[in-house]
């Protein structure tokens, strides 16, 4: 499959840059979310269960540890980034994230961090500390939640910020040259190809160096479970996700970096869609898409059309 030739991929976007494959290992800082502490809410977004997407019982173990651990699961590279994943990776005092970021770095074959963050969570200290890192040569992305530009999702999915709230942060990193890689949902409810669109165009505009899809989940622990178990939300189904994803991706600009363009989850913590089981059937439906109707920014300069 050569979906890496139709989409600028990070894996290849690494390659290219460092000569050799980079792979990212996945850690729990045991950090916290303002939407959940009580600060903006207990509740979380309404599709949170972050047990969908990290291992729980790994913030039992130092960061050391899990690298090591993360390491010894990977034959096909050599060095690495740390990626602090779960929950909000910005959301301590200064002094703690630097001692979990240099206990990172301090790993043997480690090129750098990849934060995962909120947008209302980056304050210029935490900035600061980022583009210190990166001017010591450090691979360094911020990577912002947004999941949609549109208010009214916002508001419906608890998210507890407005996108006025992204733009912020996006011009205080840039300012700083720092890489940000900005995740998206596709399929959140009340939004189709549209929305996802103009999500799009608004993200290129107000600048990012990378873009993370992920198909809505619906999972166990989530407020949306049980609004799906009521018949009150449907998933969408494996050729919706294909379809606007790659339409995104023909509407996004080449030098643009995909991190991801889709995901998945396991059960029992996966409710629905069936197909967010698995990567490979989506990967290789996308990668028949894009050869069809054409690659990354394919499409951009064009008024919109479902190709037929």
């Amino acid at each position: 499959m050569q979906i890496h030739f139709l989409v600028n991929t990070f894996g290849q976007d690494l390659l290219q840059r460092y000569g050799e494959k980079i792979h990212k290992l996945t850690l729990h800082g045991a950090f916290t979310c303002p939407n959940r502490d009580g600060t903006l809410g207990k509740g979380g977004c309404t599709f949170c269960n972050v047990a969908s997407f990290a291992d729980e019982t790994t913030q039992q173990l130092s960061i050391r540890e899990q690298l090591t651990a993360r390491k010894g699961e990977i034959v096909r590279a050599q060095r690495y980034l740390a990626y602090f994943q779960a929950y909000t990776s910005t959301y301590a005092e200064v002094a703690y994230l630097k001692k979990m970021y240099e206990e990172a770095l301090q790993v043997a074959d480690m090129v750098g961090l990849c934060v995962g963050t909120r947008p209302d969570c980056v304050p210029d200290a935490v900035l600061d500390l980022l583009s210190n890192y990166q001017q010591q040569g450090l691979e360094i992305w911020l990577e912002l939640g947004l999941q949609s530009a549109h208010a009214d999702t916002l508001k419906r999915i608890n998210r507890g910020h407005d996108y006025q709230a992204y733009v912020d942060a996006v011009e205080r990193a840039r300012a700083r040259n720092l890489k940000i890689c900005t995740h998206l949902i596709i399929g959140l409810p009340g939004e189709g190809l549209a929305e996802c669109l103009d999500t799009l165009q608004q993200v290129v505009a107000t600048g990012t160096d990378g873009i993370k899809l992920h198909p809505l989940h619906i999972v166990e622990g989530s407020t949306m479970a049980k609004a799906w178990r009521a018949g009150r939300l449907n998933a969408l189904t494996q050729t919706e996700y294909v379809a606007i994803a790659a339409e995104m991706i023909r509407h996004t600009p080449p030098e643009v970096v995909f991190h991801r363009v889709t995901a998945s989850a396991r059960r029992p913590t996966l409710l629905a869609p069936d197909w967010c089981e698995g990567r490979w059937s989506v990967m290789i439906e996308m990668d028949r898409y894009l050869k069809q109707h054409g690659g990354q920014g394919s499409a951009l300069g064009r008024a919109f059309q479902f190709p037929s």
